[in-house]
């Protein structure tokens, strides 16, 4: 490693977000020896998917300029497409056992989640927003965040209206024992999931760095006008950009229905603690959403463990405002609002 490399990890270490890091890994690992490692395994659970949930709401703004308070809604969309895909097959292997479809039903749900949001995505955008667009930049902000309201209050209400108020859930994707892992059995269900967020993430990241359409996403971020001009589609990378956001929402819903059931308001904890982990990241920071993910999923289960579940939010919104009094651009100072500019 060069002299330079070690300079820059030792300046990460010594900035706000290494030692927020840093201070969460230590607490997370002193939790684990103290209440045992199911710790680090809800997190990592909870905190993938919070992740993936927190950069679809740094994307659409970063890129789009849009506080998306639907996007909840969308992890509602992905756990009820899952449902209706995961729940006939299961039915139909009651009858019918065959080891393969048992084995692809649930990768079936969660694919079939993350084509439903992302479609959802397109529409929402080529219906709404782009009309917006068209006609009237005037107090975008505002707007953007008035008719996000809207969107979730309609797309409850047709839930309701539609589907009903019953919860619509899973007991687990696969009927295999859980894993023993350092002395703690762990499902096959939860490790799947982790390995899904990972996967999400670092395909995201491939996307964004070494793709045309990555280049494509980050110069719009930086200068819409610019891209213009140089033939680059806006409106189409602003409908690209909605579908990959909504896509990850759904994709989260879809992975996380063994436990979160489909129910009407079923996207409200994920969309709060999305903008927890923005807010404490900072507005636009789409790298900075996958360790506040960990984060915030990390005080939660501390929380819930040594408060009960009725505090699992009250704690970490405190924490986060104590650091925002300090730091309030966030833990990693980031000023811009861009994709890529982090």
């Amino acid at each position: 490693m060069k002299e330079s490399d070690i300079k820059a990890v030792i300046d990460w270490c010594k900035s706000t977000g290494g030692i927020t890091i840093l201070s969460a890994i230590a607490i997370a690992l002193i939790a684990a020896a103290h209440k045992g490692p199911y710790i680090l395994v809800n997190t990592f659970v909870t905190g993938g998917m919070w992740a993936l949930m927190a950069v679809g709401v740094a994307l659409l703004f970063g890129v789009m300029n849009i506080s998306n308070f639907a996007h909840g809604e969308y992890f509602m969309l992905g756990s009820l497409s899952a449902y209706y895909i995961i729940h006939p097959l299961k039915l139909y292997l009651q009858k019918n056992p065959n080891a393969f479809l048992a084995f692809i039903t649930p990768l079936l749900g969660i694919v079939g989640a993350v084509v439903v949001g992302a479609v959802a995505g397109v529409v929402t955008d080529k219906l709404i927003f782009a009309q917006l667009r068209k006609r009237n930049r005037d107090n975008w902000l505002l707007n953007c965040f008035l008719i996000t309201i809207g969107l979730s209050v309609i797309m409850m209400n047709a839930h309701m209206l539609i589907f009903g108020n019953t919860f619509k859930g899973i007991v687990n994707f696969w009927d295999i024992p859980a894993a023993r892992i350092f002395g703690v059995y762990i499902s096959v269900d939860r490790i799947v999931v982790v390995f899904i967020a990972m996967i999400a993430m670092l395909v995201f990241w491939a996307l964004i760095k070494f793709s045309t359409l990555g280049k494509m996403i980050r110069a719009v971020a930086q200068d819409e006008k610019g891209a213009g001009m140089v033939g680059i589609s806006v409106n189409g990378v602003h409908t690209i950009t909605f579908a990959l956001a909504c896509g990850f929402a759904a994709l989260a819903g879809g992975s996380l229905l063994f436990m979160f059931p489909s129910y009407p308001t079923v996207g409200l904890a994920p969309l709060y603690n999305s903008w927890f982990i923005i807010i404490l990241v900072g507005f636009g920071n789409v790298a900075g959403a996958v360790p506040g993910g960990f984060i915030v999923a990390l005080f939660q289960v501390l929380t819930r463990t040594y408060f009960g579940e009725g505090w699992d939010n009250v704690i970490p919104m405190i924490l986060i405002s104590f650091i925002l009094i300090f730091k309030p651009y966030g833990i990693f100072e980031t000023k811009v609002r861009t994709v890529w500019e982090q």
